[in-house]
C-alpha cells in the first residue's frame, strides 16, 4: 500500500495535471505559461513607467491600466488553473481521514456542488457582460475605464471572468465524470 502511495506521488509530480482533468485540463495547464509571462510583461511595464515617469518627466497613460487588466486577468484565471490542478478548497480534517471509497464520493458531491454553484456565476457574470459590451438597443458597445487613455479593459475582464466561470463549470463535470467513472487515485 505504501509503495502504491508513493509510485502515485512521483507519477503525480511527473505530471501535474490529474488524469481526471482530462485533455481540458492539460490545455488549462498550458494556457497558464501565457498568464505567467501577462505577470512578467505586467513587471516589465510598470519598470517602464518607472523610468518614464521619474527619468524623463514624461508618464504613460496606458501603464497603470495595462498592469491591472493582465493582472486581473491573471488572478481570474487562476481559479481555473487551481481547480485544473485539484488543488481547490477542501475541509481536510475530514477529508482526510475517511477510507478511499468514502473519498471517492466525496469528491463527486464536491465536483457536483462546485459545478452547480460555477453554473449559478455564470449565469450572473452573464448578466454582468450583456451591460457591459451591449448598449440599451442592443449594439455592441464595450464599457471603456473613462480614463485618458480609455481602453475598453472592464469589458474585456468581465467577458473573461465568464469564459473562465464557464471553463470551471466543464472542468468540474470532467472531474465528477471521471471520478463517477472510477478513474480518481483513490480505487
Amino acid at each position: 500500500m505504501r509503495e502504491e502511495s508513493e509510485e502515485h506521488l512521483k507519477l503525480q509530480n511527473a505530471n501535474p495535471v490529474p488524469q481526471e482533468a482530462g485533455f481540458f485540463g492539460r490545455l488549462i495547464d498550458k494556457l497558464g505559461n501565457i498568464f505567467a509571462i501577462g505577470f512578467l510583461v505586467s513587471m516589465s511595464v510598470l519598470i517602464l513607467e518607472i523610468f518614464m515617469r521619474h527619468l524623463f518627466n514624461s508618464p504613460t497613460l496606458w501603464a497603470h491600466e495595462t498592469t491591472t487588466f493582465l493582472c486581473g486577468a491573471g488572478f481570474i484565471f487562476g481559479g481555473l488553473y487551481v481547480a485544473t490542478h485539484n488543488k481547490h478548497i477542501r475541509v481536510v480534517p475530514i477529508y482526510d481521514n475517511v477510507s478511499p471509497k468514502i473519498k471517492k464520493w466525496l469528491d463527486v458531491f464536491i465536483y457536483i456542488t462546485c459545478a452547480v454553484s460555477t453554473g449559478f456565476f455564470s449565469y450572473a457574470a452573464w448578466l454582468i457582460v450583456e451591460r457591459a459590451i451591449f448598449d440599451p438597443q442592443g449594439n455592441i458597445r464595450f464599457e471603456t475605464s473613462g480614463s485618458a487613455w480609455n481602453p475598453p479593459t472592464p469589458a474585456l475582464l468581465k467577458l473573461f471572468l465568464l469564459i473562465v466561470l464557464v471553463g470551471l463549470t466543464l472542468q468540474f463535470i470532467i472531474y465528477a465524470i471521471s471520478h463517477l467513472r472510477g478513474s480518481s487515485g483513490h480505487d
